[in-house]
């Protein structure tokens, strides 16, 4: 089953058990699913829809950010259960030792690199790891590995 049919099926189930919140979530996501198909006239695969998944998640946490700063607890919740909901729809995530090993072999293969080829290794890392990387790990084990290189 793919990732769309799954979600559309997760929707159905939600929708008759009733579950306000999750299927207003997942009626969000298919929204942007399906804008994102439109924009490339084509249907989605699975990478392009984890990705979706991830920037619609990326956008509740820096929601939830603003919420909890604001001192909003209600609305923080609400974000709080929203990510829970779309979380489910990503592949497991790549461990930290795992991203460490991927970043060295890159600069491996780059040779001589500088803090100029950051840019480089973070979109090589990031094509090698596909969605299960986390940006901010990446960048970090980057960052460490260009700063031993120094």
């Amino acid at each position: 089953m793919s990732l769309l049919e799954r979600i559309d099926a997760d929707y159905m189930s939600e929708y008759k058990a009733k579950n306000a919140d999750a299927v207003s979530t997942l009626r969000l996501l298919k929204a942007a699913l399906k804008n994102e198909a439109i924009e490339k006239m084509k249907p989605l695969d699975d990478a392009e829809a984890a990705a979706i998944v991830k920037r619609e998640i990326k956008k509740l946490k820096d929601g939830l950010e603003s919420f909890v700063a604001g001192k909003r607890e209600d609305l923080a919740a609400k974000a709080r259960q929203e990510i829970a909901v779309l979380e489910k729809y990503l592949p497991p995530e790549i461990g930290e030792a795992d991203i460490r090993a991927l970043v060295d072999k890159t600069v491996a293969g780059m040779g001589q690199v500088s803090q100029k080829d950051f840019g480089k290794i973070m979109s090589q890392v990031m094509k090698a790891a596909g969605a299960g990387a986390d940006g901010a790990k990446v960048s970090a084990a980057v960052k460490a590995a260009l700063a031993a290189k120094s």
